[in-house]
């Protein structure tokens, strides 16, 4: 045995217990007299102490411990005389007794500790090393601790955990395949999943009734710091269920998650909100509604001047920022320079200053009084000392415009708390979205996603008004999980396969199977998907994912540990039928 007790396990009743202890050196104290040094593991740290007129040989062999060093120590616990209250195990110390090196380190090439001297890809490259600082280590004990409680509640709900297939058929679900060559197969290749949607079907189909797995999601699209080109999912499907039957299990799994990793207790059912109010408030279909700076949509009272800027606008809105008439001249121009930027594509921004003493000031004076400026504060909800916003062109461009302006805004004025957790519903999806240049539909979801069913007849002579049975969980701004109810007869999925511009022969080779299957009594089916990293990572108050990974990938999709992904080498590729024609 290497230990008795781990390092962040003894306490003053353990005063007296002789120990053995094994660990990391995290640094080393010499004091003259005495040497001290913390040992590390998982668990925490124990000050270890070498007094150099009690063994001046151990002492010396201590000093000549480096960082990282893994030691084995056997001692006598003894109460400590300079006590560190922010260390669980400050009021005790070892006293080495011996000591043995189970092996030695190089200096590490950034210090592990909580406030590390490493950079990002740095750190990226030694991850194992990275994976001993406290911070990363919690930062996984928390992904642990809500895939255990996410477990325990489903299974007691009666869902099953079933496997599904990681080499599968390319199916066209929105983002790129990963492929996979099949050496018995020439020229052929499997694809990884994006998700297991339609085996998760198969499996209602199939009369599990309840299924759940924390599963790896593969999508080999451009990365943004919320993805990764591997991901996990909590993917869940019922059968003989409604969306309300959904919407209430899952919010009651979300409750239960925010209770045993938070403590925070929500008695009352999450909001919810339409697709198209959300939208039309937000600019945005996750809204954070942990703030205010809701949408006032302004047309009616400021196309009536000869501000000709407004005039020509599809769309004229704006948002209060509370106690925003404190900014300078210098800090709005910021703002109307952060509009312009490429990423955002604001041409300007139009500001009113509301005063303490009810007057209002504008960057449009020119144009509009008083009393118009007040019709705008009216319908932004703005008070005296905030600001307000104001943008305007068409409509679908200027909200995503807005909704950027608002979250930055937010994040600067400090509203978008971390220990603060807003959880909202979004319903009423539209089934189909249209391509603005080609005309053709898409799945705003996917194509196995179900109409409202009274609105099924729409499907023929107005597809583009059809609401689906669909629905996104959102968190502080972020969508953590969505799903819909599922399509489970033949001839409503050929219609959809229809719409999106599937050819019979294209919808049968990619999905007869599943087609097939709903002619065998298929049970109507519904269900959800969690992302795990994005759920995790705002459980712990952040929104990248990265470090809630073991092991992620950079933001070229590259694992810069293991230099992958790499070359093969000709036999391989020979083996596999392979010639490789690169573009330059």
């Amino acid at each position: 045995m290497f230990r008795t007790h781990t390092c962040g396990e003894l306490r003053a009743e353990h005063i007296g217990k002789e120990v053995t202890l094994s660990g990391w050196v995290q640094k080393s104290r010499d004091l003259g007299g005495m040497t001290f040094i913390d040992l590390r593991d998982r668990y925490g740290i124990t000050q270890l102490a070498f007094n150099l007129e009690k063994d001046q040989a151990l002492c010396l062999e201590a000093r000549k411990l480096g960082r990282e060093f893994v030691i084995q120590a056997v001692g006598t616990v003894i109460e400590r005389s300079s006590k560190n209250q922010h260390l669980a195990t400050g009021h005790i110390e070892i006293e080495v007794s011996s000591f043995r090196v189970l092996n030695a380190s190089k200096t590490p090439p950034f210090t592990i500790e909580d406030q590390t001297d490493g950079g990002d890809e740095l750190r990226m490259q030694y991850r194992y090393l990275d994976l001993r600082r406290t911070p990363v280590q919690q930062k996984l004990i928390l992904r642990n601790k809500v895939a255990l409680e996410t477990r325990k509640y489903l299974d007691q709900l009666g869902f099953m955990d079933v496997e599904t297939p990681v080499l599968i058929k390319s199916t066209p679900e929105g983002a790129r395949d990963f492929v996979v060559p099949s050496r018995m197969n020439p020229g052929q290749f499997y694809a990884l999943p994006q998700s297991p949607q339609t085996f998760k079907q198969l499996l209602m189909v199939g009369g599990m009734d309840r299924y759940y797995q924390l599963v790896k999601c593969f999508r080999d699209e451009d990365l943004r710091a919320d993805r990764q080109p591997e991901f996990t999912q909590i993917d869940c499907e019922m059968a003989f269920v409604t969306q309300e039957d959904v919407l209430n299990t899952f919010e009651g799994m979300t409750k239960h998650l925010l209770q045993e990793i938070l403590g925070l207790t929500y008695t009352e059912p999450f909001p919810r909100m339409t697709f198209d109010q959300a939208m039309k408030t937000y600019g945005n279909d996750k809204p954070d509604i942990r703030f205010g700076m809701k949408f006032g949509e302004l047309n009616n009272v400021a196309q009536h001047k000869d501000f000709q800027v407004f005039n020509q606008a599809e769309l004229v809105v704006g948002i209060a920022v509370p106690g925003g008439n404190s900014m300078t001249r210098k800090d709005i121009d910021g703002w109307i320079d952060w509009v312009k930027r490429p990423q955002i594509g604001a041409s300007g921004m139009v500001y009113v200053r509301c005063g303490e003493d009810g007057s209002f000031k504008s960057s449009v004076d020119k144009f509009y009084t008083e009393q118009d400026l007040a019709a705008w504060a009216e319908a932004t909800g703005a008070q005296p000392g905030d600001l307000i916003w104001v943008l305007s062109g068409p409509a679908s461009k200027t909200r995503t415009q807005l909704s950027a302006l608002r979250m930055e805004t937010a994040q600067r004025l400090g509203l978008r708390k971390s220990d603060e957790f807003a959880p909202l519903w979004v319903v009423d999806f539209p089934l189909l979205e249209q391509d603005e240049e080609t005309g053709h539909w898409h799945a705003m979801h996917h194509p196995f996603t179900s109409p409202k069913p009274d609105q099924m007849h729409l499907l023929e002579s107005d597809p583009g008004a059809v609401k689906a049975n669909a629905y996104d969980l959102v968190l502080n701004g972020n969508e953590i999980g969505g799903g819909s109810i599922r399509i489970h007869d033949k001839a409503t999925q050929q219609r959809m396969f229809q719409l999106l511009g599937f050819t019979p022969e294209q919808a049968r080779a990619q999905f007869g199977f599943l087609m097939d299957a709903f002619e065998y009594g298929a049970p109507p089916h519904g269900g959800l998907a969690f992302g795990l990293d994005r759920l995790v990572a705002i459980l712990g108050g952040q929104e990248t994912i990265r470090d809630f990974i073991a092991f992620p990938k950079n933001n070229a999709g590259r694992d810069v540990m293991i230099d992958a992904p790499s070359m093969l080498d000709q036999a391989q590729l020979d083996e596999l039928n392979i010639a490789l024609s690169l573009k330059s």
